[in-house]
């Protein structure tokens, strides 16, 4: 029915290509399970007996039943109890049925099983005739599915894609036409899925291409070695996007040997520059530093240069090397300004900003950071302005902060001072209330003296010559013994005076013109 379907499309619109072909799968499958017409021929022998038996029934009807029929009675029909019998598939149907239907034959199986229980499909019972039923549905279903794959695609179909596919995986192993074509058209594929952030797709396809390159032999291919490093390059890019360190080292390592011994000097700048990046992500900045360094002399352009010293002036950075950072972050910005690249530019701006803050550069900080706030809003860089103005900020707190503090150590230094001087005039002031004490002792030492002397006076007016003579020596005596006291006095404060000088120049002076009254004052005393 459906080739008579197809015709009929095909006369009514010709210039599809569905009918056409329609047509063609049609007779196709028409002929792969019937066999092609011209082949099969009919002939009149063998058994016709069995025709000639229908022929008769047809022609001879039984004629009804003539007499009385008691009422309410019916003829019970035993049919409903005969139930068709399922021929038996041989070997060879069953293996045929078992590659048409896939997966569906375990249920053919188990619907066949079912089918075979009497008990369960007793045909006395009513649930026994309903299981019976739903088996059978399933069993005509399975047996539907089997012609139309039958048609679909034949086992001689089926036979040659299982052939092809076979002869296919035998080829594998065989060097294609172009090996540097099909290396390349897969690093491309690679490429855009690492670009794409699909780590894991690019890992599953760079491992199925290097097994593929593995199996070729050197003979056929004499740069399997470059191939098989950027394959491993390739690995070793995917593991470090998944977060796979140890095993990105271990790829990257292979490439950088197989470039070594193919002394490849593209190669081993790409190996050194993906293990210095492996080694600055796991925080082992002296390794990436080494690594970096390494590659410095096979830089071939100025935008490779200034990412290489930024890098390296980076880890500086994060090593506590603040000079070797600024310094590659001068490198770097001079790389970038030859390049053109404005984006690296404020990159080594920045971190010669951060350098210079480091090393306690803070003015010169402050204008690195203005120069790249500038270079941020020129390339609409919304997020770089937001750090660097929040960077500018900190500075100028730290630099308040720090002026700040320097007031405070010149106000702790005249506290300090002036608590000096309170205790230098404190000491100076005691000192001269200690010698106004000794001159107050010895004024009264010299007013009893003169009392003495009048009462002597007056009670001896009779030898005055003597009491003369006695009142000269007791005068001297009074001379004397308070030039001692003079002099011990004098002592005491050249002591003092000794002992004073250490504390300042001030009470020493205060001291002298004290110690000089007071000499004069006793000098006054002894005079009178």
């Amino acid at each position: 029915m459906a080739l008579v379907f197809y015709h009929r499309g095909n006369k009514l619109r010709p210039e599809l290509q569905e009918f056409r072909l329609g047509i063609q799968k049609a007779q196709e499958a028409i002929d792969n399970s019937v066999g092609s017409p011209s082949k099969v021929k009919l002939e009149n022998k063998g058994d016709l007996s069995f025709f000639s038996k229908q022929d008769e029934m047809k022609t001879t009807k039984k004629q009804p039943r003539m007499g009385y029929t008691k009422p309410g009675t019916k003829h019970v029909d035993n049919k409903q109890n005969k139930r068709p019998v399922r021929a038996e598939q041989s070997d060879k149907e069953k293996e045929i049925t078992k590659q048409l239907l896939g997966d569906l034959y375990k249920d053919r199986l188990y619907l066949d099983k079912l089918l075979k229980d009497g008990d369960l499909t007793r045909p006395t019972t009513e649930s026994g005739n309903q299981i019976y039923d739903l088996v059978m549905q399933g069993l005509r279903y399975l047996d539907t599915r089997t012609e139309f794959w039958r048609q679909q695609k034949p086992m001689y179909a089926r036979n040659r894609d299982k052939a092809e596919a076979s002869k296919g995986r035998r080829d594998k192993s065989k060097v294609p036409m172009d090996p540097a074509k099909y290396i390349l058209k897969n690093l491309e594929e690679i490429d855009n899925s690492l670009a794409k952030n699909k780590p894991k797709d690019a890992l599953s396809q760079s491992k199925r291409v290097l097994k593929t390159v593995e199996g070729w032999k050197e003979s056929d291919v004499p740069d399997k070695d470059d191939y098989l490093a950027n394959l491993h390059s390739c690995i070793g890019n995917a593991h470090l996007d998944l977060g796979n360190m140890e095993f990105a080292l271990k790829h990257h390592n292979i490439d950088y040997d197989l470039c070594q011994s193919r002394e490849s000097e593209d190669g081993r700048s790409r190996a050194l520059d993906n293990l210095g990046r492996v080694h600055a992500r796991i925080g082992q900045f002296t390794e990436a530093v080494k690594y970096w360094k390494e590659k410095l002399p096979m830089v071939k352009s100025a935008l490779e240069a200034t990412w290489l010293y930024h890098e390296i002036g980076r880890c500086h950075l994060e090593l506590g090397e603040y000079q070797e950072a600024h310094d590659f972050g001068e490198k770097s910005l001079k790389a970038a300004q030859e390049a053109g690249d404005d984006v690296w530019q404020l990159n080594a701006s920045v971190l010669i900003a951060q350098s210079e803050v480091k090393l306690g550069d803070l003015h010169e900080a402050i204008e690195s950071f203005e120069r790249s706030l500038e270079m941020a809003k020129i390339q609409g860089d919304f997020p770089a302005q937001k750090a660097i103005s929040k960077a500018l900020e900190d500075l100028n707190e730290k630099i308040v902060k720090g002026l700040k503090g320097e007031d405070e150590d010149e106000e702790e230094q005249n506290e300090n001072k002036n608590d000096k001087k309170s205790d230098d005039e404190k000491d100076n002031i005691e000192e001269k209330e200690d010698a106004m004490k000794d001159y107050k002792s010895e004024d009264e030492d010299s007013k009893k003296d003169k009392d003495k002397e009048k009462e002597e006076h007056n009670d001896s007016s009779s030898d005055e010559s003597v009491k003369s003579d006695k009142s000269h020596n007791s005068h001297k005596s009074s001379k004397s013994d308070k030039s001692d006291k003079s002099d011990k006095s004098d002592k005491s404060d050249k002591s003092d005076k000794s002992d004073k000088s250490d504390k300042s120049d001030k009470s020493d002076k205060s001291d002298k013109s004290d110690k000089s009254k007071h000499s004069e004052g006793k000098k006054d005393v002894d005079e009178t």
